[in-house]
Parts: structure tokens; sequence; C-alpha cells
């Protein structure tokens, strides 16, 4: 063969390529193999990294500071006169109480988050100031706005404008559906029913002079942390949590769910390389007498360890890209049927949105540096043993 000093040789290529072909049927099991294992551990990322970054845009939207009352290790309501005594504390610039809860929906086995908010009061969430702006809901005592997920299930049980609440005396409260949250907002508003206060008083059976729980908005950022100390003092029987300890325990629950995925992709990466080095550290008689019909025909060690490095990198490059491909079709198109059910669960009320569309180079380039080069090193290992005996010797 003609020497070739240069390190990329086309000559070379097209024998790679040609060989490839001709032991197509290893190949195809080698690639099938490979791009499953990028197809999973690229997709379970995407959805873990999407999810969270939705998750966590949400706590700037969170009260920066809420107080809940605790008893015998419960959440209780809480006494409307500790608003007068936390406006007290320096940096304390708004608070307010809340009336929430969660209302059972037999039909479904599913439960509803029940809002309610005052027309005249400071919205703490971005959402309820542009509800209020936009509904009434010092005149609606009998109207209700719900999230896309309650709406599903309505509907389904053929509440298509109207819905009928179960008090706790027995009685029904009839309210009308008066509008329906934004698609966009789904991850936070799927499972809510947004009412007034006043009728959120009566659907959850709260003491007037009561509420669920209270939130504080401060002066200045940095402080949150030693005015929730002092409201932890002034209360001790209460539970002070801050948007940071919210944002640490989302953090925590992704975590949680990443690392189970992730031992499950290194039990699959380890298979992977077992799999690998079986198919490529013992070479066929074909292919040890391919090489030493090379080595009679004049080829060197060099070109021999170049075509298998032209081959392994068509196998392992080209799998890597199709796993790749299969993963951004199987999140962003096909919305990641099964795997994001894992994350988010099976229920009746779990959100159905798009993830967010996050090209993720770091991630890309760590999933390629694992998988591609280690498979070029087992695949030219064996090749290059080989390749070292010489051409009599190998055929023999």
């Amino acid at each position: 063969m003609k020497k070739n000093s240069s390190i990329f040789n086309f000559y070379l290529l097209d024998f790679a390529l040609k060989s490839v072909w001709r032991q197509k049927q290893k190949n195809i099991f080698i690639v099938v193999v490979f791009s499953l294992l990028v197809f999973l551990i690229s997709s379970i990322f995407q959805i873990s990294n999407g999810l969270r970054n939705e998750a966590l845009s949400t706590v700037s939207s969170l009260p920066e500071i809420t107080v809940q009352q605790i008893e015998n290790g419960r959440m209780t309501q809480i006494n409307n006169n500790k608003i007068d005594e936390l406006l007290q504390i320096d940096g304390i610039s708004y608070v307010n109480t809340r009336i929430w809860g969660y209302y059972y929906f037999p039909n479904k086995d599913v439960y509803f988050t029940i809002v309610g908010i005052d027309q005249f009061e400071e919205q703490y969430k971005s959402i309820w100031k542009k509800i209020s702006s936009k509904h009434n809901f010092y005149d609606m005592n009998n109207s209700v706005i719900i999230g896309s997920g309650v709406s599903k299930l309505l509907k389904e049980s053929y509440f298509d404008t109207s819905f009928n609440f179960i008090l706790k005396d027995g009685k029904t409260k009839h309210v009308e559906i008066l509008d329906t949250f934004d698609r966009d907002t789904t991850l936070e508003t799927n499972d809510i029913i947004l009412m007034s206060k006043t009728l959120a008083y009566e659907i959850l059976d709260v003491n007037k002079t009561m509420a669920t729980d209270i939130v504080v908005k401060v002066k200045n950022i940095n402080e949150i942390g030693p005015i929730a100390t002092k409201i932890k003092n002034l209360y001790p029987d209460c539970k002070v949590t801050t948007r940071d300890d919210l944002k640490r325990s989302y953090e925590q629950m992704f975590n949680y769910k990443s690392g189970i995925f992730l031992a499950l992709f290194v039990i699959s990466l380890f298979t992977f390389f077992i799999i690998i080095y079986d198919r490529s550290s013992t070479l066929l008689s074909e292919e040890k007498q391919e090489i030493g019909i090379l080595k009679a025909v004049g080829w060197s060690t060099n070109d021999i360890l170049k075509w298998k490095f032209y081959e392994s990198s068509i196998i392992s490059v080209f799998s890597f890209c199709f796993g790749l491909i299969l993963s951004f079709l199987y999140v962003y198109i096909f919305k990641a049927p099964l795997l994001k059910d894992l994350f988010l669960g099976f229920s009746n009320m779990k959100p159905d949105f798009n993830l967010p569309f996050v090209l993720n180079l770091e991630l890309i380039i760590i999933i390629f540096f694992i998988c591609v080069p280690i498979y070029i090193a087992a695949t030219i290992f064996p090749s290059w043993r080989a390749s070292l005996r010489e051409a009599d010797e190998v055929l023999r």
C-alpha cells in the first residue's frame, strides 16, 4: 500500500466504510445497543433538567416567608391577629393571610387545591395579580377559575360550565366555572381552583378569624434569614419557611429522582461496556485473517490502526448522533411518555405540558466522552495486538 503520512486518509476511510458494511450483522447489533444507551441517558437528563428548571422558576413567585401554625406535628389554622404583631418587626413591608386547602373529588380519586384571594389585597404571586386584574373577585362569590388539569377531569365527569362542591354539613354549593388558566402556567396551576376568599372560607369551613397560613414580604431580600429567625423566636410553636427553604426542597426532590436514574445509567453503562468488550476484545477469525492478508500485501501497523480507528469512529459517532436525535424527538416532539411520568407521577392530576427546549452542550459533551472514546479504544486495542504479529503467524 502506498504510504501516506497524513493523519486523514480518504482511501483508508473508504476501506473502513466498506468494512463496516461487510460486517453489518455485528455492527448493527452494536449500533442498536450504543444508540439505546445514548438515547436513554440523554432523555433522562433532558427531562430532569427541564422539569427542574421549570419547577425552580416557580419558586421566585412564592412568598418570601410563610408562617404556619403547628399543633402535635400537624399544620392547623393560624389566628389572624398575628398579622399586627408581625408588622412590628423591622424590615417587614407586607403581611397577609392565605386561605387554601384540598378538596377531594371522588369521581377521579384526586385532590384539587382550593386557593382564595381578595381583590383588594396585594397579591404575592404574579399569576394571581394578572388574574385579579382581569376578573373582579369581590363579586365572584359563586364563580371559580380552574387549572387545565381540573378542567379536563371535570369535563370527563360532565361538569363543563359549573360544579357542585359538597360542604362539610352535607349541603352543596353550586359555582360557575368562569375561566381556565393559560396552558403556559400548567405546571403551577394544573390542580388549582381559584376563588374569592369569602367562597374559600365557606367551602373549606375555615373560621373567619383564622387563616391557613400567613405570608410575609420583606423590604430587603438579604434580610430574609434574620427576619425568619425573629419570627421563629416570636412564635416557637409555628413553622417558618423561607423561599430558599422551598428551593432546597425542590432541588433535593429532583436530585433524589435523578440519582435513581443515574444508578440505572451506571448499570446500563456497565452492561454496555461488557457487551463492547465481548464484541471487540477478541477478534473474529475472519478479522484476524483480514489483518494478516493486509500485512502480507504491505500494510503497516499504523495503517491498520488508522483503518480500525476510522471504522470504530464511524460506528460510534453514528450511534451517538442517532441516539441523541431519537432522544430529542422523544422528549420534545412526543413529550417523553412514560419517562416523564416517572418524574411527575402517574396521578390523574399530573400536569400535561411541553418541556422547554434547552440545548445542554455540557451534557452532550459528557455523554460523548463517556461512550465514544471508550468504544474506539476497545476496538483498536485487539487490532493493535494482532497487527504486531507477523503476517504468516496471523494467517496460521
